[in-house]
């Protein structure tokens, strides 16, 4: 018996959109603009993913790594086309946080080669990287099993 219904989470994605070994039933899409609503975020997450859209990043991406087992509750992943737009990415969000939230990281790590910037808030990490990097180390791979939201870039 053929299924009637179309579970679009859990549909393999196709197109120029399509990364290799990212976990397809666990993406969620948000819809972009930069007023646009995000998933149901800490403000904190939420102010980090609206300061790497402003400085244009791409391919941001959120893993919730709370069921994960992980030693943070979220990833906050993107990529920058040039290092003067990682760090710029990577400024954006520092100062974002610091203004809107008095957060400030515990750690910053890699701004001295702009190909993979840190930033450690404890709660949450946010990883600004460059297409090369960030398809080496792969984290929707490794962590594979956490929930995944992609955030669409303005519309």
């Amino acid at each position: 018996m053929a299924k009637t219904t179309t579970d679009t989470a859990s549909a393999p994605r196709s197109g120029a959109g399509a990364r290799k070994g990212t976990v397809a039933r666990k993406a969620r899409a948000v819809a972009g603009g930069p007023q646009a609503k995000l998933p149901r975020l800490p403000k904190a997450v939420a102010g980090a993913v609206r300061a790497a859209r402003d400085r244009k990043a791409e391919d941001i991406v959120v893993l919730d790594l709370r069921k994960a087992g992980g030693f943070t509750d979220y990833f906050v992943i993107c990529s920058g086309t040039n290092p003067r737009q990682i760090n710029a990415i990577a400024d954006a969000v520092d100062a974002t946080l610091r203004s809107d939230l008095g957060e400030r990281p515990a750690l910053a790590e890699g701004t001295d080669r702009s190909e993979w910037i840190l930033l450690d808030y404890f709660d949450f990490v946010v990883h600004v990287f460059s297409r090369e990097c960030r398809a080496f180390y792969d984290l929707e791979r490794l962590w594979g099993n956490a929930e995944r939201y992609a955030i669409a870039d303005e519309l």
